[in-house]
């Protein structure tokens, strides 16, 4: 920071702030969490009547407390009316107008608390009761629902004419921006009020320079922002001495279309940002999430099946011991680069990886230098909080005869990430780095590069789980059995982490054989053993439902198709409902790879905290893969996961993958199981027939005409497919496929997603790719690259995609029919598609230069194990 721009954030920071707005803030997530979790206040017939006990009862009551306190303490508002109180206030000149209009005077917060802090709100309710023997202090649904609204508040003169539904609706999705743990943290909130008052500095000297500029925050500059709007007398006197003026803040317009009125404000907000402080703008957390997720339902669901009989106890999860691992995001920009050799040609960018790579960022990736090539790019990704981020800074000369480049690499840096988390010290981190020189050779004045980053609160990774079957396998076999071959009993699986070791084993037995009235039942049995612990039954099947660790839990599958989607329940202390699908925070993102959602399933938990259900786990069939969100959570979704595999795999087609089949069993609710030699044959039982919507499997297995050679060693793989070719397909970890037309073999495929397509030469070595089609070299961390790479491509970072061979990419979603011709609201698209690139819309509402919105508009919470790259054109 030059001292000119450090002496601008100096005076910034003077700004006054007559409101506590770390609390405040605090207070305010929790108000919204609560407003979140009773959703008919969103819209609809009982939005209407909130707006009419505000209208009608809250606002003449605050009124008169205002003018003569009608109580020793203070005023503990129903939820219904804080709820319509709070957007109206986000108007702050409206809101003001409409006081004075009405009241004569601004109603303020003062003396007033929120019905969220547990504060007693009996003698409020006593005067509420009072003041309106016809209307009941708690909100009821019921009247809600069948009271005349709009008559009422025709007939009522002191009422806002302000749109408040309207008002409702623009702020009802605010609450997924600013919904993340690291937004709670004093840290990242206090980072947030000083960049609130940086923001409010940018509009004063725009003011004062007659420049109309229409500033846009980022979430954690509006969080605050809305914050201080919450007090209105407050918010009117300090904006009028720093301003002269209150700041409008108008939410009116949410289009985030690349060069529209938001996208150009965040961009030019961005610019004089940097120029005037000489620190980047985007922050790590505080960036536009994109939509929030499809609702699973739009009635609220308080379980009461839950199993009050069951005493919680740790010796089942103690079976197992998994670390914890912690995880941050981060946004990471190359902002300068100074020192470089006397008539030094060629174009530069920087190459970034990480020294001691992790499960969540093992990969590398460019950027370009913003100072060498006047484009923005910021990469976002995850990682642990520990280790060095390394630097290279690479020159390349343009193309020569043959058309290849030559690239150099000038020097290499790093960056401690401990230093600033391991404790947290500072989330944002700017400053020059001297290079090392690759040669060796010192000069006097190295080579440096001005690197900017910014960190989220490390928080609790979620656990990532692998079914892997333990055998080796010859060569001529392949890791799923072909469909019609009877499973053996004894064959355990493995479920390792991410880092394969294992974390437990498991196996589907028969116990002894039940003595019934009517005839001897199979008795199936799940069980685990771990290195240091005995083999034990950790679940069982009781005729009608699994019972899992001694009846902790109860897994039930359904005996009908629920409108609602989800075909069993994971009863115990909480209640779990498993879902086809990805689902909530597991819904996949605008452009992302596609996948069949017939291959996944989501376990959703509903609570009084959660009536909505909140994503815990996420199964994916295909690859046998499993996420789970918290500890309590791990052992009991280990054993559902493998009891609704081996109900797949029992099917007759042995794997994970599956297709939109419906599965119909007819009988008993045993044979549901799966583990009836002939799932699906007639009975001529009365009982009802079974129905479950799920997928039948397709062979995962080695397919007819695996090839001379054989599947080699294939562990986690989804198939090797029809014609795998004469050389076979190698030792394939982790792949998706070796599939049809394989050509000369797939050689040595490590977490890979398919080989397919006519592989013509072969596959090569693939590592960590998604597919390859005609001919593709060595992919690292690659979507796919088939088909021929046509007009566009799927998830990739940072390619612009190719022709006939994608030579090397990074971490690449996919190349073909791809995203056509750009996706969302992108930065220098060039037709191609950029796949999950940041998303980049823009945000605000008028063009003057005190006036912004509430929403910035970059996507920056990447998915696992990838880093996203977004540009943009400096205005």
């Amino acid at each position: 920071m030059e001292m000119e721009q450090e002496l601008e954030w100096l005076e910034a920071q003077k700004t006054a702030i007559s409101v506590d707005l770390l609390a405040a803030a605090k207070q305010q997530l929790q108000f919204l969490a609560a407003v979140d979790k009773n959703r008919w206040l969103y819209e609809g017939p009982t939005l209407e009547y909130a707006i009419y006990r505000y209208n009608a009862c809250w606002l003449p009551f605050l009124a008169k407390h205002s003018e003569s306190p009608v109580s020793e303490g203070p005023l503990v508002l129903p939820l219904d009316c804080e709820w319509v109180w709070h957007c109206h206030r986000l108007n702050p000149v409206r809101y003001k107008t409409d006081c004075e209009d009405l009241f004569g005077r601004i109603l303020d917060n003062s003396n007033v608390v929120s019905s969220v802090k547990g504060i007693c709100g009996k003698q409020t309710q006593e005067i509420w009761n009072k003041l309106y023997p016809d209307e009941p202090y708690e909100f009821d649904l019921t009247r809600a629902l069948s009271a005349t609204t709009n008559e009422k508040l025709l007939a009522n003169e002191k009422c806002t004419k302000y749109d408040l539904v309207s008002a409702v609706k623009r702020q009802s999705p605010f609450y997924y921006q600013v919904c993340r743990t690291h937004m709670n943290y004093d840290i990242f909130l206090e980072g947030a009020v000083a960049r609130y008052k940086g923001f409010l500095h940018l509009i004063k000297r725009n003011k004062e320079r007659s420049i109309k500029r229409f500033c846009v925050p980022t979430y954690d500059i509006d969080l605050i922002w809305h914050t201080h709007q919450l007090h209105p007398i407050s918010y009117c006197k300090d904006l009028n001495e720093a301003l002269g003026k209150i700041l409008e803040h108008d939410d009116m317009d949410s289009d985030r279309t690349k060069g529209k009125k938001l996208d150009a404000g965040f961009s030019g907000t961005t610019k004089q940002w940097e120029e005037t402080f000489g620190t980047r703008y985007w922050k790590a957390g505080a960036m536009y999430r994109g939509i929030a997720p499809s609702p699973l339902t739009r009635t609220p669901f308080l379980p009461t099946l839950l199993r009050k009989d069951v005493l919680t106890s740790n010796e089942y999860q103690k079976i197992i011991q998994l670390p914890e691992v912690k995880i941050v995001e981060v946004l990471l920009e190359i902002v300068g680069v100074k020192n470089l050799p006397e008539g030094h040609k060629g174009c530069l960018f920087v190459r970034f990886s990480k020294k001691q790579p992790d499960v969540f960022f093992n990969t590398r990736q460019k950027l370009t230098i913003l100072a060498e090539s006047e484009e923005k790019q910021v990469a976002s990704f995850q990682c642990e909080p520990k280790g060095e981020l390394i630097f290279e800074l690479i020159s390349h000369s343009p193309s020569n005869l043959l058309g290849h480049k030559a690239f150099r690499t000038m020097g290499t840096a790093s960056l401690s990430l401990q230093d600033y988390l391991n404790p947290v010290s500072t989330l944002s981190v700017e400053k020059w780095v001297e290079l090392l020189p690759s040669s060796g050779n010192l000069s006097s004045k190295p080579i440096c590069l001005r690197i900017a980053v910014s960190f989220t609160v490390p928080i609790q990774a979620p656990y990532v789980l692998h079914m892997v079957h333990p055998k080796s396998l010859s060569i001529s076999s392949c890791f799923f059995p072909l469909p019609g071959k009877v499973q053996h009993d004894k064959i355990w699986t493995h479920i390792t982490d991410e880092n394969d070791t294992e974390v437990i084993s498991l196996q589907m037995r028969d116990s002894t054989k039940a003595k019934t009235t009517d005839k001897s039942i199979p008795k199936k049995q799940v069980v685990g053993a771990v290195k240091s612990v005995e083999t034990r039954v950790l679940a069982e099947f009781m005729r009608t439902h699994w019972s899992l660790m001694d009846s902790q839990w109860c897994l039930h599958f359904k005996t009908k198709s629920d409108e609602d989607g989800y075909y069993c329940d994971l009863i115990g202390s909480r209640m779990i409902k498993i879902f086809h699908g990805r689902k909530l925070d597991f819904e996949p993102k605008h452009c992302e790879k596609q996948r069949n959602e017939q291959d996944f399933v989501t376990a959703v938990e509903f609570s009084a905290e959660d009536p909505y259900g909140k994503a815990v786990a996420l199964l994916d069939l295909k690859y046998g893969s499993l996420k789970v969100k918290e500890e309590w959570l791990v052992l009991p979704a280990i054993v559902a996961a493998f009891i609704l595999a081996d109900i797949l795999k029992n099917k007759g087609n042995g794997g994970f993958i599956v297709n939109s089949e419906k599965l119909e069993l007819n009988g008993n609710v045993e044979e549901f199981s799966g583990f009836h030699e002939e799932a699906n044959q007639k009975s001529n039982s009365t009982e009802s027939k079974v129905e479950l919507n799920v997928d039948e499997i397709k062979s995962a297995g080695c397919g007819g005409g695996c090839g001379g050679g054989g599947c080699g060693n294939v562990v986690k793989s989804g198939s090797c497919g029809s014609v795998c070719g004469g050389g076979g397909c190698g030792n394939v970890v982790k792949s998706g496929s070796c599939g049809g037309g394989c050509g000369g073999g797939c050689g040595n495929t490590v977490k890979s997603g398919s080989c397919s397509g006519s592989c013509g030469g072969g596959c090569g070595n693939t590592a960590k790719s998604g597919g390859r089609g005609g001919g593709c070299g060595n992919t690292a961390n690659s979507g796919g690259c088939g088909g021929g790479c046509g007009a566009g491509c799927g998830d990739m970072v940072n390619s612009r995609g190719s022709g006939g061979g994608c030579d090397n990419m990074v971490k690449s979603g996919g190349c073909g029919s791809g995203c056509g011709g750009g996706c969302g609201g992108m930065f220098k698209s060039d037709g191609n598609g950029l796949g999950d690139e940041v998303e980049s819309g823009g945000c605000g509402n008028k063009t003057s230069y005190e006036t912004s919105i509430s929403n910035s508009h970059i996507d920056s919470s990447p998915k696992e194990s990838s880093v996203h790259v977004t540009e943009a054109i400096v205005a």
